[in-house]
């Protein structure tokens, strides 16, 4: 007799593979972890096995998984008031504006509250349009802000290849180098870097350019340093030509880099700055667009053409008020600090270790180790934008961190570190042991050919 019974896991599984979509993956042949809970830096499945979380889910979830503090304040809210419209007001709401005032620098005091990452950026791209009356906006080719139409035109990502005749109009990618693999040293990196913008601004013609946009720190491109000092030469092209700067936080916001801000790391202060993910720690959907005093100045009198059926939503306003909360009461940002010079420590160490390792890219706790096939030459295990037979070292990679007992974000040649904020010196001990033991099956592949 055959036995038709099935386990819980299986049947979650299956009925997830049978009726729901998977983002930014084929549909079939994949192996999704059926999550029954989760804590800390840790997730559970339904058979029991502990999955370390090193990418804090998608570098969203700051204050590590199960905080019922966030449990409390939604219940609490909503117990009063789950939803009124954008034209009514919550003492939930204000609370969350003045709060995030008093942690952005400058006069960045005014807030939108948004959906997510991706809505975050759109009204920010139409409010630097309707603002200046210029129509160009220029960002980076190895970016991603977001999966919209608008968003993903304005990101270099490569996920938007397949749409690429949908695409928005008027958005100007730069290629900013990294110190990696810049050839010609590090002398004329900065230099370099900042002519070719001063060039770009000229061919495009400054009257007619709008914003720049560039997130605060590098995130799932790469982690990509800026040139040391890009981002003040930037603030400054931006004054001189009557630019906006629009700084996206969504993935560097909230601790993530050793600062409340990515941009803090680099001494400026945007005009625009586009939040989310740690905002709320994925616990709710939920952005914010900060815009600074002068610009909510010119919707005083005149109608503020942005709007959202979910914009300020309550329960969301409070999940955020208590995240921002926890980050001080736990002091996750002080943490940040010193995980991720224990990391940077740590990972050089796998280095002398592991020759497939070429690089360790790092700000906080948001880095990636690259891997290459040759230290010399830097030529990576996988290439940008790597097709299905050029990932196989990489996918053999993946599979035995997750078999180990890790979840982390595996991309191309990259292999993200980016944990909860509270994760502890033994955790990260933990994480990089598996991370060491999957390089090897790297390591073991540089002498075939």
């Amino acid at each position: 007799m055959i036995d038709t019974e099935i386990s819980a896991a299986q049947e979650i599984i299956h009925d997830n593979m049978e009726h729901t979509l998977f983002s930014w993956t084929k549909q079939k042949g994949i192996d999704p972890i059926a999550v029954k809970r989760a804590e800390g830096v840790y997730l559970y499945d339904y058979d029991g096995k502990r999955y370390i979380d090193f990418s804090s889910g998608l570098m969203n979830v700051n204050i590590g998984h199960g905080n019922q503090r966030i449990t409390d304040a939604v219940v609490k809210q909503m117990q009063e008031v789950a939803y009124v419209t954008p034209s009514c007001v919550t003492k939930a709401r204000g609370d969350l504006g003045k709060k995030l005032a008093e942690i952005c620098p400058g006069d960045l005091n005014k807030a939108f509250f948004t959906l997510c990452g991706a809505t975050s950026i759109e009204n920010a791209i139409k409010l630097a349009r309707l603002y200046t009356g210029r129509h160009k906006i220029i960002s980076r080719y190895q970016s991603y802000h977001g999966s919209t139409y608008g968003v993903m035109s304005a990101g270099g990502d490569p996920r938007k290849i397949p749409a690429d005749a949908q695409q928005a109009p008027n958005f100007v990618h730069i290629d900013i180098p990294y110190a990696y693999r810049w050839p010609y040293g590090k002398d004329t990196l900065l230099s370099d870097a900042v002519a070719q913008l001063e060039r770009l601004i000229a061919y495009e013609g400054p009257g007619n350019i709008a914003a720049m946009l560039f997130e605060g720190e590098s995130g799932t491109s790469g982690c990509f340093k800026y040139p040391e000092g890009y981002m003040k030469a930037v603030r400054e092209i931006c004054d001189k030509n009557g630019i906006l700067l629009i700084i996206d936080e969504v993935m560097s916001g909230f601790g993530r880099t050793g600062q409340w801000f990515g941009f803090q790391n680099h001494g400026i202060v945007p005009d625009m700055v586009a939040m989310a993910k740690g905002l709320t720690c994925g616990y709710l959907p939920f952005g914010c667009l900060m815009v600074t005093d002068k610009i909510a100045a010119k919707y005083d009198d005149a109608m503020l053409p942005l709007g959202l059926t979910y914009s300020a939503h309550p329960v969301c306003c409070a999940a955020a008020l208590e995240t921002l909360q926890i980050y001080e009461d736990d002091q996750l940002i002080e943490n940040t600090i010193a995980m991720g010079k224990y990391v940077d420590e740590q990972v050089e160490l796998l280095k002398q270790k592991h020759p497939s390792i070429g690089d360790w890219r790092n700000t906080g706790l948001l880095g990636c180790i690259e891997l290459v096939k040759n230290r010399d030459t830097k030529e990576p295990m996988a290439p940008f934008n790597a097709k299905p037979d050029e990932m196989k070292v990489m996918n053999k990679v993946a599979a035995k961190i997750k078999e180990l007992g890790m979840y982390t974000f595996v991309r191309w040649n990259f292999i993200f570190i980016a944990p909860p904020l509270c994760v502890t010196k033994e955790q990260i001990d933990e994480g990089l042991a598996i991370i060491s033991e999957a390089i090897k099956i790297a390591d073991t592949s540089l002498g075939e050919r």
